[in-house]
């Protein structure tokens, strides 16, 4: 992995994008981007952080790499559905934090992860009109689901930059902070989902998942697997042992 890396802080798995100057994305850096989620889930990550070494979250597309014929993701069905696989059903929760410009595929980037918090000087926009193409990632989609269709068709459709408060107002994105408090606000809340029971967190993401993608109903119909496979789970009878003991909120989950 050449454009991203990876560090390990606790249970939480830190993934950073480091392609200079501005993560311009390109197929190589989605490859790294898979295998850095890969990897830290493997070293035992109950939660992901996915930031930027750079000074901008993601500015957009290496649009050379078109021309060249190095990025053909947008043309490659296997390919794309593997990159929405990945970091979109990754079994633990993920957070981007984000600072400067997630433009174009940068969004697209941030749109995949479960939470999304932003420095207030950060700005976003779906912006790949202005360039000839549209959102080749499932930005549109994805705005559909956090903002609703109206919004997502303005957002799409004029291409212009928004703030980080307006993206916060209308549901796109989770919280704003200062700048300066962003690493600290997203590595406490990446290591209080890390701290959760891990297996009952993918349940939920599931059910979210199901039913963002599928509609109420999806969802329902895989509502007893799930129900089924939380109870398995070594961590559901630590909340219940501790339920009963001590009280609510006082369970050690171990992740298992």
């Amino acid at each position: 992995m050449t454009t991203v890396k990876i560090e390990m802080d606790g249970a939480v798995g830190v993934v950073s994008l480091a392609k200079p100057p501005h993560n311009l994305i390109d197929d190589a850096m989605i490859a790294d981007l898979l295998a850095a989620y890969r990897d830290v889930v493997a070293k035992g990550a109950r939660a992901i952080v996915l930031n930027s070494e750079m000074r901008h979250f993601s500015a957009g597309a290496e649009m050379s790499s078109f021309s060249d014929g190095k990025t053909v993701i947008q043309h490659n069905a296997d390919q794309f559905f593997e990159f929405l696989d990945v970091l979109e059903n990754a079994p633990v929760p993920t957070l981007a934090a984000v600072h400067g410009a997630a433009l174009g595929g940068g969004l697209e980037l941030a749109l995949t992860c479960d939470l999304i918090i932003a420095a207030d000087t950060a700005y976003f926009g779906q912006v790949e009109n202005i360039v000839g193409l549209i959102p080749l990632l499932g930005g549109t989609q994805r705005l559909v689901q956090r903002a609703g269709v109206v919004r997502a068709k303005e957002i799409a459709l004029i291409g212009r930059r928004h703030s980080a408060e307006a993206f916060e107002r209308w549901g796109i994105i989770n919280h704003v902070v200062p700048e300066a408090e962003l690493q600290t606000a997203a590595m406490s809340l990446g290591k209080q989902l890390a701290a959760g029971p891990t297996a009952v967190l993918n349940g939920i993401k599931q059910q979210a998942n199901l039913a963002a993608n599928g509609g109420v109903r999806s969802a329902d119909l895989e509502q007893v697997n799930l129900n089924n496979m939380i109870w398995k789970t070594a961590d559901r009878e630590r909340g219940f042992a501790s339920f009963f003991s001590t009280g609510p909120a006082t369970a050690e989950f171990k992740g298992d």
